[in-house]
């Protein structure tokens, strides 16, 4: 296994630059996710890891060496793609064996790693089997395998859960992650979903429009997001927007364009009348019985089990509010929610850049 860092790397498509300056390093063993919209460049920028796309101007580095003139079959470097990308006509054990027969390996020491791997991820009984007779969950392990086999120095995962089933996405993804803390492969994963971003990797990386916006750990990124793109990206439900001025009379406040007026902790390095976005996360708003909180209007009520979601109205905007067990509330009915003041964000709202 190996590092991998990225300088000055652009991608561009005649007049179209899909990847516009990304510099970041990934540690030796270190587990990354891309993440952002359709169209921000995680995937392009996987595919060039791979070698599947050429890099148009700057370096990317596999330990202390630029791979950029590397066919991909010299990059040592393993793929996993979303489709499972499986041999129909060969059987599992024929799949994993594959790529070590191209590389010349005896019949001894490729039933020796493919027995291993195979064990290793419950592929045992299958080995005799084609692909079409496999589960959905079944054929993405052996994608899994045939990757694993080839001790990469690196792993690419290209959005590899997104044809599976809610509950298999979520077994996976444990399997995944244990497979890393044994393994210990630098691993580069790619989904939309950002849930699987934040309970998978070492650290997250966010795109939008093919440049960074923030490199953290998950919790890095919920708790300080730099801007309120990543603020509104990751999350689930997605953090809620209030806009508004600033008034720093007495006690800060945001004053929003409804009049009310919502308290800030600490006084932020903004101007008087600054136009701003005031963020909360749905679950830090609480319920105030005595008529002191903001008014809102209960338009759904989404009862999960173990948390209860509310989407309600407030000074003419939308928002989610999260709570621990069950409400008695119905639509129509009228709430008072008090945000946690030490918990909410504040955006400038012509830059969006982080202000307190």
């Amino acid at each position: 296994m190996s590092s991998l860092s990225f300088r000055n790397v652009h991608k561009r498509y005649d007049n179209t630059e899909a990847i516009r300056g990304i510099d970041f390093e990934i540690a030796e063993g270190e587990f990354v996710a891309l993440v952002g919209p359709s169209g921000c460049g995680k995937s392009t920028l996987l595919r060039m890891i791979a070698g599947l796309e050429s890099v148009t101007e700057g370096d990317i580095m596999l330990g202390d060496q630029s791979i950029n003139e590397f066919a991909p079959k010299d990059r040592n470097i393993a793929m996993v793609f979303q489709n499972y990308a499986l041999y129909p006509h060969m059987t599992v054990a024929q799949n994993l064996a594959f790529s070590l027969q191209l590389k010349g390996a005896s019949k001894a020491e490729m039933a020796a790693r493919v027995n291993d791997v195979a064990q290793s991820l419950g592929l045992t009984p299958l080995l005799e089997r084609l692909p079409r007779q496999l589960s959905g969950g079944q054929r993405q392990r052996v994608a899994m395998s045939h990757a694993i086999v080839r001790q990469p120095q690196a792993f690419l995962f290209d959005e590899p859960l997104s044809n599976l089933d809610a509950s298999l996405r979520v077994k996976m993804r444990t399997e995944i992650k244990a497979l890393h803390q044994r393994l210990r492969t630098t691993t580069i994963y790619v989904t939309h979903d950002q849930v699987e971003a934040m309970t998978m990797a070492d650290r997250i990386v966010v795109l939008k429009d093919g440049l960074i916006e923030q490199v953290g750990t998950p919790l890095e990124l919920y708790d300080t997001p730099r801007n309120a793109f990543v603020a509104g990206f990751i999350g689930s439900p997605s953090m809620n927007f209030v806009h508004g001025h600033l008034d720093l009379n007495n006690d800060a406040h945001v004053v929003t364009d409804g009049g009310l007026r919502l308290p800030l902790a600490t006084r932020p390095n903004a101007e008087q009348g600054a136009r701003v976005i005031y963020g909360a996360r749905p679950e830090d708003f609480r319920l105030d019985a005595t008529g002191r909180g903001l008014p809102a209007e209960v338009v759904v009520v989404e009862p999960t089990g173990s948390e209860t979601q509310i989407a309600a109205r407030f000074a003419g905007q939308d928002l989610i509010v999260a709570y621990r067990g069950r409400i008695d509330a119905r639509p129509g009915d009228r709430i008072h929610l008090l945000p946690r003041t030490e918990r909410t964000h504040l955006f400038d709202a012509h830059s969006r850049a982080r202000l307190n």
